[in-house]
Parts: C-alpha cells; sequence; structure tokens
C-alpha cells in the first residue's frame, strides 16, 4: 500500500462509489462483503465520513487495520473514491433529475428507466410507443434471466445479468442492464453502446437508492 493512499484515509475525508462501483453495487442481487460495502455508502446519501467505527461497520471487519486495508484496496481496484467533502446528491423529485441524467448514460441518444413492471420512468430518444414495447420487453428479460440465473452462474461461470441484442459483429444494437435497488429492480435500456463512466451514474443511483432502497 503506498503511503499516499494510507495517508488519503484519514478523519474528515469522505468515501463515494465511482461510476464502476455505484453500478457493482446494484447490478446483481444477493450479499458479499464488497456489495454490502458500497450499499452502505449509497445509504449515506453523500456523506459517507471517514472514520474507525463507520469503516469498521461499512465493512464488516471488526478491527480499524482491517477496516483500512479493505477500504484503501477498494480505491486500488477502483470502487470507491475519496474526496474532501460530502458529495451533493440532486435533491428534488426523481422525475424531474431523470431527464437530466439519463442522456449523460448513452452515446446514441436513446435511453430509458424501466420499472419491475415493465413500465418506463423516463425515455429519451426512443418514441413514446416504442420505449412502452422495450419497457416491456425489459421485464421478459429480466424475468427470464431471474429463473435462469443459476444455471448460467453454474454451468457457464457467467455472473453477468446484462442481456444485450447484437449486430452479426457481436455489437449491442439494444441493451438491458438491471439496477436491483432494495427490493425493487429496475432496468436500464440504452440502443448501442453505454456511457456509465459518468458522475451521472452515481448520481442516478444514489437517488434512486435513496428513494426505493430505504
Amino acid at each position: 500500500m503506498t503511503d499516499t493512499f494510507k495517508h488519503s484515509l484519514i478523519p474528515g475525508a469522505y468515501l463515494l462509489p465511482t461510476p464502476a462501483g455505484a453500478f457493482k453495487a446494484v447490478s446483481e442481487s444477493g450479499n458479499n462483503r464488497l456489495r454490502d460495502f458500497l450499499v452502505a455508502l449509497l445509504k449515506q446519501n453523500g456523506q459517507a465520513e471517514v472514520n474507525d467505527i463507520n469503516l469498521c461497520q461499512w465493512s464488516g471487519f471488526s478491527t480499524p487495520q482491517e477496516a483500512h486495508e479493505f477500504t484503501l484496496r477498494l480505491q486500488t481496484l477502483g470502487w470507491i473514491q475519496i474526496t474532501h467533502q460530502p458529495y451533493p446528491i440532486p435533491t428534488g423529485p426523481l422525475q424531474k433529475a431523470l431527464p437530466t441524467l439519463l442522456p449523460a448514460l448513452t452515446r446514441d441518444g436513446k435511453i430509458l428507466l424501466a420499472d419491475t413492471q415493465g413500465f418506463y420512468l423516463h425515455s429519451h430518444g426512443f418514441p413514446h410507443e416504442a420505449a412502452e414495447e422495450i419497457s416491456a420487453l425489459s421485464a421478459d428479460i429480466a424475468n427470464m434471466h431471474a429463473r435462469r440465473a443459476g444455471l448460467i452462474n453454474r454451468n457457464l461461470g457467467l455472473s453477468g445479468s446484462a442481456w444485450a441484442l447484437t449486430n452479426a459483429a457481436g455489437h449491442s444494437q439494444l441493451g438491458f442492464w438491471p439496477l436491483f435497488i432494495g427490493p425493487e429492480r429496475f432496468v436500464l435500456a440504452i440502443a448501442g453502446s453505454p456511457a456509465f463512466n459518468q458522475p451521472q451514474l452515481v448520481e442516478l443511483i444514489f437517488m434512486l437508492h435513496n428513494r426505493f432502497g430505504k
């Protein structure tokens, strides 16, 4: 562990999932130490302050040394980032934030967010009729994956839960990425390639978790 990493994890600093970490926290159901830690950060709503008590509670380790080493390992792997002040999570109704957040997550300008029942909360770039059909399809695909996930994971060794319609070259033309927030399951449907390495993904997942995950 480098001195830079050691000195960055000090009282008064704050932890925030990276876009990769935020997606990791909600891209699958179930519990493990990594996912539990990331979900614990989401529960802090951008104000996950570093101290020994918090790190032990979030990581599940009993000693501060173990908790610090685990946290710094996650930083090295790119799951979390360290900031010097709380992160300002957008406030206000989710429906008002989605028109700003969703377009930043697509390169082709077509994206929607659907709920468990297959209704879309917001669509950008898709005609209304297409958005309705894609939303319904997203629920069908997610339900099918839930039924077959054990077989896929056990026999094929695949742990992903996203599905895509591809062209002959194997490039995604329409992809479906489930987001598991508390008891709810949402799906991002995106035409072409996603642009998930954006702060808007972190903000979207924070807002969804604040609304549905507690």
